[in-house]
């Protein structure tokens, strides 16, 4: 089996609704996240002969998943009360709304499933909150 990692990052805010403990309160991350796509061939010929994809072509989807949570406040649906969104919104702030309890684990599984669905076989995606604690996903 091949594979081929690949890594992106963004910066964003997020909170942990109904969780006990500092993670409770509004904070922000150095989010890394790691793809590793696999193949059991390689390309047999054109520009891309012996590579499982250009490095490129992996890169470009990751980047344009991480961008769109850059430097924004993700939060889960239904975890601001329509007072806070209201006050967030006459800001202009970046929010990104999402469906799951924002954690490095649900990131790891909604980065998993953007890049399979781009098209590529993901062997597995790691989610990086800190320097030191990922959360990973994989099949």
């Amino acid at each position: 089996m091949y594979y081929l990692t690949t890594e992106g990052a963004f910066d964003a805010a997020h909170f942990l609704k109904d969780y006990d403990g500092k993670c409770s309160n509004l904070h922000g991350h150095r989010w890394r996240v790691l793809v590793k796509i696999k193949s059991e061939t390689l390309i047999e010929d054109g520009q891309e002969r012996g590579m499982i994809t250009d490095f490129g072509n992996i890169k470009e989807i990751l980047k344009k998943e991480v961008d769109f949570f850059d430097h924004s406040f993700i939060y889960e649906t239904g975890s601001l009360k329509s007072t806070t969104l209201s006050a967030l919104l006459s800001e202009d702030f970046l929010l990104r709304e999402v469906p799951f309890r924002p954690t490095a684990e649900n990131f790891s599984k909604y980065f998993f499933d953007k890049i399979t669905a781009a098209g590529f076989t993901v062997s597995e995606v790691c989610v990086y909150e800190t320097p030191n604690n990922c959360a990973s996903y994989s099949l």
